[in-house]
């Protein structure tokens, strides 16, 4: 089994009480596709730092626990890709931006499964072109297809989206958006910005990260979530 981050506690420890915060966001993501089709689900930020790769692992590993299918993480974060480093994966060879780049590359042979979890993970893989050129490829809406077609659920980790036009590209191919944003840290004019550059009808919700408390008035968003501070050692955007 792959040695996991202690951050990464809806796998590692998935009865403690930071686990039991990201079994309300998978609730919550439940009883919305119980409405609406979301089954693609990007996970991003405003800026850097904010703990977005670490919300999208452990909701994957939330949704893992409960769907009757398997579940797909997906690091779409190609400029400062981590989710293999954080879960443990070490020999690396292709993921997303090479299936995206090279025809020859498979859907198969850039998934890895998760021993010990109903959880496959794609890892960011090596860009072979421009990040935005990869993204703007027809192979990517043909990838999230056929992973549509074999998972339950998908979750990306994607950029943040202040910074470059990466998130926002990704956002087409998906059928919702939630926003991590670090409580008390992220200004309110960047998340406002953030928000902006999505449709608003796949903006899922907001996710209040470190913070034991619930904090309102952001966004009316379908959820407000809040997590304990689970995550403040994590540096990744």
């Amino acid at each position: 089994m792959a040695t996991l981050d202690t951050h990464m506690v809806s796998l590692t420890a998935p009865a403690s009480f930071e686990a039991e915060r990201y079994q309300g966001l998978r609730l919550t993501i439940e009883r919305l596709a119980m409405t609406r089709d979301v089954k693609v689900i990007a996970v991003s930020s405003p800026t850097m730092g904010d703990g977005k790769t670490v919300t999208a692992i452990n909701l994957a590993g939330a949704l893992a626990r409960g769907a009757d299918g398997r579940v797909l993480l997906i690091d779409a974060d190609l400029r400062r890709p981590s989710i293999d480093r954080q879960i443990g994966i070490t020999d690396v060879r292709v993921g997303l931006a090479d299936a995206l780049s090279d025809h020859s590359i498979s859907f198969a042979d850039v998934v890895r499964t998760l021993d010990g979890f109903n959880l496959d993970v794609v890892p960011a893989g090596t860009p072979r072109a421009g990040v935005s050129e990869i993204l703007r490829s027809p192979r990517l809406s043909a990838f999230i297809e056929e992973a549509r077609q074999r998972y339950a659920y998908i979750v990306l980790d994607t950029p943040p989206l202040l910074p470059v036009s990466d998130a926002a590209l990704l956002a087409k191919s998906v059928d919702g958006v939630l926003m991590v944003v670090s409580a008390h840290q992220t200004p309110r004019k960047l998340l406002g910005e953030a928000l902006n550059m999505l449709d608003p009808a796949k903006v899922l919700g907001i996710v209040f990260n470190r913070d034991a408390s619930p904090l309102f008035g952001y966004y009316n968003s379908s959820y407000r979530g809040y997590f304990p501070d689970v995550s403040q050692t994590v540096n990744e955007a």
